[in-house]
Parts: structure tokens; sequence; C-alpha cells
């Protein structure tokens, strides 16, 4: 019996496990925005593959190679060769503390803070300046994970002053932004935002650049077919176990183009799961499906904090008035110094304890009287257990 429910719990363990696993596979394809399936591939030993990525639209370039027959994810590598007529440059912000080459380091696992400061209002400007001049016409912003977008940017274009304006400021709804083609060698891009600001790469699109091939590289195994997932909107945790050399073009085998597939079971991050992507969320870490921002600052209502006691409105117990200590006395969830009528009885009539008190000691009082009259009431009529002083009986 023993060694049977020892079976059972192995095979509950397994059970959850794979369960676990599962949810974390949709996890991760959940995060990309398109697919390419890669089949019918013939080899009959572990080879290098290179899928090509030459017309496609790609933004973070951060991939999942899935083997469907192992249900694992695959090492891989992105090659981008003889990128031409590319403009080297220089970045720099107004935030001497940030560290800004962060986010023009071609990596989505490094990024740049920029905190929200005191004052409750951030902003930030950062200045690009190209060895010769830039022509584009859109801007690439990649956020680290649960990260709202800045409220408000403006881009300016021009080697003289400030420069002439080729956005104006304007609300930011997505990651790309887009504008009238312009040529400068310097650009400053300013954005404010409402909850802290975490960066991780920052591109403006260069036109006339161009890439004479693009390909992502995996170990491919014999009999087996892949799905390759591509343009998430934020970074998830691949485990693919040890990768294999992928930079070596020698035995690399070069496939056909593939067809590029909306991926269904893509979803928006929405890390505190109100319907809001965290992108475009008031309120990243806190449910507030409705958006609530009465101030109307950027940030919502249950992220701020009116009173400046440093407690988020959403835990705060009075939320308009300091209250640091959070002292509720009566427990009900409103703080003290907001509680108009504690809802105690004892803590509005301050005088019922004693008067309770005193009714108790009444009671045991008048009890004990009548417990000490009840024994002497018995001992009267139990009389002399001697007999002594009882009548004779009569005859």
């Amino acid at each position: 019996m023993k060694q049977q429910t020892h079976k059972y719990v192995i095979a509950g363990m397994f059970l959850i496990a794979a369960i676990s696993a599962y949810a974390a596979q949709d996890t991760i394809i959940s995060a990309f925005q398109n697919f390419k399936d890669v089949t019918g591939i013939s080899i009959k030993v572990p080879t290098v593959i290179e899928v090509p990525f030459g017309g496609e639209q790609i933004g973070m370039q951060y991939f999942a190679v899935y083997e469907n027959e192992t249900d694992s994810f695959q090492p891989n590598f992105f090659k981008v060769e003889n990128e031409k007529n590319a403009v080297s440059f220089t970045l720099s912000s107004n935030h001497s503390s940030a560290a800004d080459n962060r986010i023009v380091d071609g990596r989505y696992d490094t990024h740049a803070d920029y905190p929200l400061p005191e004052t409750y209002n951030g902003s930030v400007q950062f200045t690009i300046v190209g060895a010769q001049a830039i022509t584009a016409s859109s801007l690439n912003v990649f956020l680290a994970n649960n990260v709202a977008l800045p409220t408000l940017i403006e881009i300016r274009a021009g080697d003289n002053g400030s420069g002439a304006i080729v956005l104006a400021q304007t609300q930011m709804r997505s990651t790309h932004i887009s504008f009238p083609e312009t040529t400068a060698r310097k650009w400053t891009i300013a954005m404010k935002y409402a909850q802290p600001l975490r960066i991780t790469e920052l591109s403006l699109e260069q036109k006339g650049s161009l890439v004479s091939s693009r390909g992502l590289r995996f170990l491919a195994q014999p009999n087996k077919t892949y799905r390759i997932y591509y343009n998430p909107d934020r970074v998830v945790a691949l485990s693919t176990g040890e990768a294999p050399d992928l930079r070596q073009d020698k035995g690399v085998v070069r496939v056909g183009a593939t067809l590029s597939q909306k991926n269904p079971a893509y979803m928006k991050a929405d890390v505190d799961s109100d319907g809001i992507p965290d992108e475009a969320d008031n309120c990243v870490s806190v449910a507030n499906p409705v958006q609530e921002d009465v101030d109307g600052n950027g940030r919502g209502d249950v992220c701020d904090d009116f009173d400046r006691d440093n407690i988020m409105n959403n835990a705060d117990n009075c939320p308009d008035q300091p209250n640091a200590g959070q002292v509720d006395t009566d427990a009900d969830g409103i703080g003290d110094v907001c509680d108009g009528e504690e809802s105690r009885v004892t803590e509005k009539y301050s005088w019922l304890p004693w008067l309770g008190m005193g009714i108790a000691g009444l009671v045991v009082l008048i009890l004990f009287a009548l417990m000490f009259k009840s024994g002497v009431k018995k001992d009267e009529m139990g009389g002399d257990k001697s007999g002594k002083g009882m009548s004779p009986p009569t005859p």
C-alpha cells in the first residue's frame, strides 16, 4: 500500500512539473508578435542552419527557437552582415548619473534608469550627434519589462541652436515613433514621464543603411521541425541549455525564405492583469482598469501619493491626510486622522467600559451574597447531626 501511495506521489509531482513547464512555455510564447515555421530540413546529422530575415520588420532583436518534437527552446544567434552606410554617432543625456551607453549597446538585458524626482514629474533630454548627417524618419524606444511609456515626446533636428521641431510635443502611444523624413547631424529627443523610466535601447532608423543579409542561426536535429518566434514586446527568460558555436560560417546551411505569420498567442505585457497593457498603463504595478487620474498628472490615482506621506494611495488608509504611521485604532481600514467617527461603540462612548466593569462587579457581589445566604439557610434546616436538640417522636 505504501509503495502504491509513493508511486502516486511521484506521478503527481511529474504532472505538476509538466503543467508548470507548459505554463512557462505559454508565458514565453505570448510575448512574441510573429513567428516562422521551419520544416522539411534535409539533414542527416546535427547541422547549424540559418533562416533568412531579409524583408521582415524587426524591432527588438530577440528570438525564441522552439523544437516542436521535444517541446524545448534552442540556443540561437542573429547574424547581421555588411551593414553599409550606417552613420556612427554618440548619445548623451542631461541625466549625468544615467548609464546612457547602455541604451545604444545593442543589448536588451541592460538598461538606463531615469528615476522619478520628488516633484512627481520626470523629464529627460537625449542628444544624438552623428559623425556626419543622419537621415531618418522614425525612432525606436525599447523599454525594460513592466515599464510604462513616457507621457510626452518631442524631437528636434538641426546643427544650429536648439534645432527645428520635426515632431511637436505629443502623447507617446507606441515604442515606434514616426516623423517626416529629416536629415541632420544633431538630433534632440525630449521625453516627459510620470512613472519611473527604464530604457533598454534607443535608436534612429537610418535611411540608406543597407544590410546585405540577416539570418537567425541554430543547431537543427535530423527529423525535427522548428518554430521561430520573434518581435517580442518584452524580454523573457529562455532555458536553452548549452549553446554551440553559431558564429562560424563553416558548415552552415542556409535555408530558403519562410513565411512570416502573426502569433495568435501574442498578448501585450500586462503585469497587473487589469486589461491595460503595461506600456499604456498609468499604474503598471497595481490593477486599475478604469485608469482614474483625478489630477491629470499622467499617473493613476492608485499609484499616486496625494498627501505626500510616502505611502501610495492604494495602500494608504488615509490618502488625503499625512499619516505615515497608518494608525487605525478601531481596525476599520480608515486611519484615525481621517476617521470622523470611530466605529467601535467603546471608542465613541469612553465611559462604557467602566460602566461594564461596574455592572460585572455588582453581579459578582450579588451572586456571592446569594450563595452565602443559601449556605446559612441550609445549615439551619439540617440541624445537629448528633441528634441533640431534636424533639422526641410523638407516641
